[in-house]
């Protein structure tokens, strides 16, 4: 929102922190760890405490995860979608059912998208997706988002991330409207 001064945004979030997720299945709370991956915590404080994932559909959910964080605002998203983070210089946690990752396509090119371990992941661990917390209330909650639209293509027909960004939630409300989403997400 426009109400969040720079000063606020350059802020470093605490060691640990809480993050309550209000979605529209019920909250889910997640404890971040800034030793885990510290550059990915960071950007996460920020998005996180200027509102940037209000409103964020979860657009690929699987049997291994429950992905988020393409804003639905097309000029928001496009602030965002090419602010490439370094990444972490190691992989400090496995990533087990219920922790949080930040989604990748590659070396240092972290954004805004986030995902769920739905299951144990331990491959991603040597691939460079640094979790970044863990569910520590909710995973139930996690469980039960709508997954019925598969995996993004070419693994399958559910939504399109690349016509996300170009459309946004507008995209998503006309062709797959039972994604859950997360209402409002803040820190703790």
């Amino acid at each position: 929102s426009s109400d969040v001064c720079s000063s606020d945004l350059d802020e470093k979030p605490p060691d640990v922190f809480q993050v309550l997720f209000d979605t529209s299945k019920g909250p889910v709370t997640v404890e971040i760890q800034r030793a885990w991956a510290p550059i990915g915590v960071d950007h996460f404080y920020q998005l996180v405490k200027m509102g940037y994932y209000d409103g964020c559909r979860f657009f690929r959910v699987t049997h291994a995860y429950a992905q988020f964080g393409i804003n639905g605002n097309v000029q928001t998203n496009g602030l965002w979608s090419t602010a490439y983070l370094p990444d972490d210089p190691k992989t400090r946690q496995s990533n087990l059912k219920g922790t949080l990752t930040y989604a990748h396509l590659g070396a240092n090119n972290r954004t805004t998208q986030l995902f769920f371990n739905m299951r144990n992941n331990k491959d991603l661990d040597t691939q460079g997706f640094a979790p970044i917390g863990k569910v520590v209330a909710g995973m139930e909650v996690v469980e039960k988002f709508y997954d019925s639209y598969g995996d993004m293509p070419p693994r399958g027909q559910g939504p399109d991330p690349s016509k996300l960004q170009l459309q946004g939630n507008a995209y998503l409300d006309a062709h797959f409207p039972r994604l859950d989403f997360i209402k409002k997400a803040v820190i703790r």
